[in-house]
């Protein structure tokens, strides 16, 4: 083993361990803890790590998934696995029962991604969580960059970054008062490479759409979008078969995939170490809708 691939292991150990520190900690000082899970990439390694940071305990946290309703197929069916194969406990809010009974109204523009506030807040509340873990991490973008590992949230589901507590020492406060929560965020300290290397080391599966696949997409906004349930390509916009990859999942109408021949854990460290953009900023129309995009949906109650 190289001095590089040495440091490498080194940095990825104490990642772990910290990750691991922070759900026991939760463990320990919650009632009623609940992770945050997708089906992608970032949910996927809290599982995991929930799963090392209890052995040979199960996993003591439900999973909660907020379903927008335009999910990727692959998605969906790893999810459904992942419950299956750790025996997890499922809560899903769907946004499309928010639309149906006339609590939330389709966007002009179909993208649903800033509708699942109100579903998560309202999913928190019924189930009285008080601690909820998320797989956000602060080289995806700037206002998650504010985040602190401990985040409290109001008893409106808000994020106030003037009530953003020191966390020194790897010591973490999670006090709040009776209606209020904190989201956790044990992958703070993980970058898009440091997950990538992770998964590799450890053998973690994710969904498919994840490595290089032929799909036919069009291009919008400088990123290629698929259709699906959510809408597809306006006039003017061809739809052409390429080889692509997804970077992030999420809501199907605003993620988008890069082109891309990595279709190996391999080729996708070697792209992901070439990249100047996080995947956050090349592949989620949503985070473009302003320039505080992402720091007026937090503020909101959104992940």
């Amino acid at each position: 083993m190289t001095a590089v691939e040495t440091t490498q292991m080194d940095q990825l150990d104490a990642l772990e361990s910290e990750a691991i520190h922070v759900m026991r900690e939760v463990a320990g000082e919650f009632d009623r803890p609940v992770i945050l899970f997708s089906g992608g990439k970032d949910s996927m390694l809290l599982v995991h790590l929930a799963a090392k940071a209890f052995w040979p305990a199960p996993i003591p946290f439900p999973v909660l998934h907020v379903d927008t309703g335009h999910n990727f197929d692959e998605v969906i069916d790893f999810r459904d696995r992942v419950v299956e194969r750790y025996g997890l406990e499922l809560e899903v809010a769907k946004v499309q029962d928010y639309i149906d009974d006339g609590r939330l109204s389709e966007r002009a523009d179909g993208t649903r991604n800033p509708l699942q506030t109100t579903p998560l807040l309202d999913a928190i509340a019924e189930h009285r969580h008080d601690a909820v873990f998320g797989g956000g991490r602060r080289d995806e973008e700037r206002a998650r960059a504010k985040e602190r590992v401990f985040s409290l949230r109001t008893a409106f589901g808000q994020w106030e970054p003037s009530r953003q507590r020191p966390e020194l020492w790897n010591l973490y406060n999670g006090r709040h008062k009776p209606g209020e929560h904190v989201r956790v965020f044990p992958l703070s300290n993980f970058t898009e490479l440091d997950v990538w290397r992770y998964i590799a080391r450890e053998g973690v599966e994710l969904p498919s759409i994840y490595y290089a696949h032929t799909r036919d997409v069009f291009s919008r906004d400088g990123m290629w979008l698929t259709s699906g349930p959510w809408g597809g390509a306006r006039d003017g916009e061809d739809v052409v078969t390429k080889t692509v990859r997804y970077r992030t999942v999420g809501d199907g109408s605003c993620t988008g995939a890069v082109e891309s021949t990595a279709a190996t854990l391999d080729e996708v460290l070697a792209e992901v170490r070439e990249s100047r953009l996080t995947e956050r900023g090349a592949t989620r129309a949503d985070d473009r809708l302003s320039e505080a995009a992402m720091e007026d949906r937090k503020r909101e109650g959104y992940f």
